[in-house]
């Protein structure tokens, strides 16, 4: 690993690593927010995964989150949102390719050699961040934005021993069933519609659901709601009787004002979970 940047933040520190990925063969960037609170013990993690076209970057100075999770001690993962490299294959369309790895391991040419996204994010990069800095790992949240909130739901619902809580900003709620989905699950693992379900948080809302608390926020004047399909997501909950929280924010849009607004909600909501385990 890497040390590319390290600045004072709210008395912790904001970190942007580099390390070598077995997962995504090449090099991959993230970002570590260490709370104060580190500096005496291991702090439960909160991972936000990103959306469409974002890098480890675009969160990280965008959502406000380091003051937050510095006054109720969380540490903040910011991943990159795919593999990145000349060797890496790309395409010219934004929401395929670098920038939009979607969380999932690829099985297709000529995506499945580096697009491993669910493996790095699941495993290979929660190994690492343990054994190099003082964090808990038995106390993790993820939350995440548009794909990013496709990604934290579906890791948590696959998951829910790994991740204790899961919110989310204005998800990718229904892709098997939207142009934000079958275009990039076809491309990543085939065309056999069955082997999407496993990434699709509607589906598995209603098959499996979360053992905790779920918070969504999804803005109401958002400008991609027939992409993101959240009532679909929000009848879902409903019909499993999902314990859980969905809003829908009157007047805001899919940026990151609309994220910067609710994060404190959001920390606050992942600190109530991780730090009664």
């Amino acid at each position: 690993m890497e040390m590319l940047s390290e600045n004072k933040c709210f008395d912790g520190v904001q970190g942007v690593y580099s390390h070598r990925s077995e997962s995504c063969k090449g090099d991959m960037t993230f970002g570590l927010f260490v709370p104060p609170q580190a500096k005496l013990q291991e702090v439960p993690v909160l991972w936000y995964l990103s959306g469409l076209t974002c890098t480890h970057e675009n969160a990280m100075t965008k959502a406000g989150a380091q003051r937050w999770a510095a006054e109720n001690g969380i540490a903040l993962v910011f991943p990159d949102t795919s593999p990145r490299g000349d060797d890496v294959a790309d395409d010219d369309a934004y929401d395929l390719g670098k920038g939009a790895g979607f969380y999932v391991n690829a099985t297709q040419d000529p995506w499945a050699p580096h697009y491993k996204m669910f493996d790095y994010i699941a495993e290979e990069l929660p190994a690492l961040l343990f054994k190099e800095f003082p964090l808990l790992e038995e106390a993790q949240g993820i939350t995440g934005h548009s794909m990013g909130g496709h990604g934290a739901l579906t890791l948590a619902m696959a998951r829910p021993d790994q991740y204790t809580s899961v919110s989310a900003f204005a998800p990718i709620a229904n892709p098997t069933a939207s142009d934000w989905g079958r275009k990039q699950l076809s491309a990543y693992l085939g065309d056999d519609e069955a082997a999407w379900a496993a990434h699709d948080a509607t589906l598995m809302m209603r098959e499996t659901g979360h053992p905790s608390h779920v918070l969504i926020d999804q803005g109401g004047a958002d400008n991609f709601l027939d992409l993101l399909k959240p009532e679909a997501l929000s009848e879902a909950m409903a019909a499993r009787r999902q314990s859980g929280t969905f809003r829908m924010q009157a007047g805001y849009d899919h940026s990151y004002f609309f994220v910067s607004t609710f994060m404190e909600d959001h920390v606050a909501f992942h600190a109530d979970a991780l730090y009664g385990v």
